[in-house]
């Protein structure tokens, strides 16, 4: 079992959870039920699936949900990507969050080679 608080990736999951429910805030009405819904759930994936994996007794099973949370990551850098696409934001937010969203891929990647 692994204490996720003082992973500085869920630390980071969790800010970019924060940021990316204050962006969707500046998103249109009307994609609240569909878009919107989907990047929150998608960036509380990321930190929600590295605590439960740390919850978990073995680091295959830790690892196991590490992928989940990657997959969230790039889920969420899609949504993002299409909402620069689609919306009239601005750009520099998006970007921001992006980058953000590939630190934690990074970390995430590496996190799961050094328990592998």
């Amino acid at each position: 079992m692994h204490n996720y608080r003082q992973l500085e990736v869920w630390q980071i999951g969790m800010k970019l959870t924060k940021d990316v429910y204050q962006f969707s805030d500046k998103l249109p009405p009307a994609q609240r039920f569909s878009f919107i819904s989907q990047i929150q759930r998608s960036s509380a994936s990321i930190p929600s699936n590295i605590a439960e994996g740390c919850g978990r007794d073995s680091n295959k099973s830790l690892s196991y949900f590490i992928q989940i949370a990657l997959g969230s990551a790039f889920e969420l850098e899609t949504q993002l990507l299409l909402c620069k696409d689609i919306f009239s934001v601005e750009e520099q937010e998006t970007d921001d969050l992006i980058d953000l969203v590939q630190k934690c891929q990074k970390m995430l990647i590496g996190l799961k080679r050094s328990i592998s």
